[in-house]
């Protein structure tokens, strides 16, 4: 029996990456695609490169009789949806929004949503029924961080640069977003203040009142935001003051991700080329002075956002984790 799985906000980015994932998912089948502005249009029409491989049509219409819903739509969206639409409460809903990844916010009349990062919640997904995607920046960092969280050993500023594709910026068009200005062309936006700094700190405070040491103060997170001139992905350049020896911060990575299938540490220096079209995050570490280096890259539509969710899907119905997933990056 496939899980049948619907969609709404079907034309955009993450729409696209969840529809190139579900048609050749083979536990899954899509039920309906919602977006109202292309109703009957089909699917290929809009993502062009599904020609030949899908002869559905997106619809206005929203179907009960699935048992997953995807919300790929836009932040505050969710929110809006669900409280026009009621869904069946059977019904398992994965929202790639912001609107239910902070505690406060985690919560509606009829339903609890969990913090959908599989490395931090894996046994909490496995047992949810709704589920906050994180954001692709928060993904990213709190990735190259978690590890050392887990013990505790956060407790000085944390100094991020991170920089991410144009498609981070979702399909609208934007002054930032045009082919010309971004072309050729990097710039700094939302410094010390990015919205995934929210959900970043509430993560890793989550994993430190967990860890050993006792200690639970988590340094300031420094976070300068880029926008490259790339398409897709994310590296973020984080150091932090440590008394770990580059050996022992290896091993204490290696540890941590050793059961998570997506996160893999690599003791050689990384590129985004390595993940991009992939669910996979890599990690990097080198040890200068008294400061740890780290290094952590994904695409930001897979693993940021419509891998990652699909990820998480496998986890909420008992499949193995990679189902549907095992996807290759193309290098040149």
């Amino acid at each position: 029996m496939k899980i049948k799985a619907g969609i709404i906000g079907g034309a955009g980015y993450t729409g696209g990456e969840m529809l190139r994932i579900l048609v050749n998912h083979p536990q899954v089948e899509i039920a309906f695609v919602n977006s109202s502005s292309n109703a009957g249009n089909l699917i290929s029409d809009v993502h062009t490169d599904l020609f030949g491989d899908t002869d559905l049509k997106f619809t206005d219409q929203i179907l009960q009789d699935i048992d997953v819903l995807f919300l790929c739509v836009g932040h505050g969206d969710a929110k809006k949806f669900l409280e026009a639409n009621p869904i069946d409460e059977k019904v398992k809903i994965i929202d790639l929004s912001q609107d239910f990844r902070l505690a406060q916010n985690s919560q509606t009349a009829t339903r609890n949503f969990i913090y959908g990062l599989p490395e931090l919640n894996k046994d909490k997904i496995q047992s949810a029924q709704n589920i906050a995607n994180p954001g692709c920046f928060a993904t990213c960092i709190q990735l190259g961080l978690l590890p050392l969280a887990s013990k505790g050993l956060l407790k000085s500023e944390v100094h991020i640069n991170a920089t991410t594709g144009s498609t981070g910026a979702g399909q609208s068009l934007s002054k930032t977003s045009h082919f010309s200005w971004r072309n050729n062309n990097l710039s700094i936006y939302k410094a010390f203040e990015h919205q995934h700094l929210n959900e970043i700190g509430e993560s890793l405070l989550q994993l430190v009142k967990k860890s050993p040491s006792g200690d639970l103060g988590v340094g300031a997170l420094n976070f300068i935001p880029q926008r490259g001139d790339f398409t897709r992905g994310i590296l973020a350049a984080m150091y932090i003051e440590s008394d770990l020896t580059e050996e022992q911060a290896y091993e204490l990575y290696e540890s941590y991700y050793a059961n998570h299938s997506f996160t893999h540490v690599s003791r050689k220096n990384i590129d985004l080329k390595q993940v991009v079209n992939t669910n996979k995050c890599l990690v990097h570490l080198e040890k200068h002075g008294n400061k740890l280096f780290i290094i952590s890259i994904i695409d930001n539509l897979l693993k940021g956002a419509s891998g990652q969710a699909v990820q998480n899907m496998n986890l909420m119905f008992g499949l193995e984790e990679m189902t549907g997933l095992k996807l290759k990056a193309t290098y040149f």
